[in-house]
C-alpha cells in the first residue's frame, strides 16, 4: 500500500522552522489537505516558544498556485453556506500567520497566485527569484480581485494606485516590478535567496526572544494605528516590558563592559 504524501513538510531545528508546501505535482495548490495543514501549523505556533522564526517555501517549480480548482470541480455543487465555509477555512491561514509571534520569511519562487499570493503577502519578509510571478487571479474567474486579505495587504504595501492596477486586471507582478515596489526584499537565484533566508533567520535568533516577538507584533498593529501618538504609545509600553527582561539587563551589562574597554 502506497503511503500518502504529506501536504506539508516541516523541519524544525535550533529555533528555525523550515516549512515546505509539498504538492509539487499540483503546484502546491490549496486543496483541503494543504489548507488544513497550513492553518493548523500556524495556529499551533502561537503556543510554541521554542520555534522563533519560520522559513516558508514551496516544493517544485512554484510557490503556490492558489485554490485547487480541480478538486473544487470534482466536489458536489456548493451553496452559499458551503462556499463561505471554504472561504473561512482558507482565510484562516493568513489570520494565523499574522497572529503567530514568529517572523515568517517566504521564498516566493515561480508562481504565487490567488491564495498563494495572499500567503506571500501575509509573510513578514518576501524573497523572490527571477521567475517569481504574483497575481490576484480571482477576478479572471469572475470573482472579485479582493480575496483572502489581498485587498488589505497590497495597498498598504505598494500604494493604492499600483494595487488597483493589479487587482482590477489580474495582471501578474513580475520579480523586477515587485522588487521596485518593495513587495520583495531581494531577488536572486533560488540558492541565493535560500541562503539569504537562512541568514535572516540566524540574525533574528541572535536578538532576544521577547524583543523579536514584540517587534513583529508592533509592526502588525502599526499598520492600522489611527495616528502617530497611538503607535508611540504602543512602542512605549513594549519598550518598558523589554526593560524588565533578563536579556535586556544582560545586554546593557555587556554594552557597558565593552565600552569600558575602549
Amino acid at each position: 500500500m502506497t503511503e500518502l504524501q504529506s501536504p506539508l513538510h516541516v523541519d524544525e531545528r535550533s529555533g528555525i522552522a523550515r516549512v515546505t508546501m509539498n504538492r509539487p505535482e499540483r503546484f502546491n495548490a490549496l486543496g483541503s489537505g494543504m489548507t488544513r495543514a497550513l492553518r493548523d501549523y500556524f495556529e499551533d505556533l502561537e503556543r510554541r516558544d521554542e520555534v522563533r522564526v519560520v522559513i516558508l517555501n514551496g516544493a517544485g517549480k512554484h510557490f503556490c498556485a492558489g485554490l485547487d480548482l480541480k478538486e473544487q470541480q470534482a466536489a458536489d455543487p456548493r451553496g452559499a453556506e458551503d462556499g463561505m465555509r471554504l472561504q473561512h477555512e482558507i482565510r484562516g491561514i493568513m489570520l494565523a500567520m499574522r497572529r503567530c509571534p514568529q517572523p515568517i520569511v517566504s521564498i516566493v519562487h515561480g508562481a504565487a497566485s490567488g491564495g498563494g499570493f495572499a500567503i506571500a503577502l501575509a509573510s513578514d519578509i518576501r524573497l523572490g527569484t527571477p521567475e517569481t510571478r504574483m497575481n490576484s487571479a480571482a477576478i479572471r474567474l469572475g470573482l472579485t480581485g479582493g480575496d483572502m486579505g489581498i485587498s488589505y495587504f497590497l495597498p498598504r504595501m505598494i500604494g493604492s494606485s499600483a494595487a488597483a492596477e493589479f487587482l482590477l486586471t489580474g495582471r501578474f507582478i513580475d520579480a523586477g516590478r515587485a522588487l521596485a515596489l518593495g513587495l520583495l526584499s531581494r531577488v536572486g537565484s533560488l540558492d541565493e535567496v535560500t541562503a539569504e533566508a537562512e541568514a535572516l533567520a540566524s540574525e533574528m535568533l541572535s536578538v532576544p526572544p521577547l524583543a523579536l516577538r514584540l517587534t513583529k507584533e508592533g509592526l502588525t498593529h502599526a499598520l492600522d494605528a489611527p495616528n502617530l501618538e497611538s503607535v508611540m504609545a504602543m512602542e512605549d509600553r513594549q519598550q518598558i516590558l523589554c526593560t524588565l527582561s533578563e536579556d535586556f539587563r544582560r545586554g546593557i551589562g555587556d554594552f557597558l563592559a565593552a565600552r569600558a574597554k575602549t
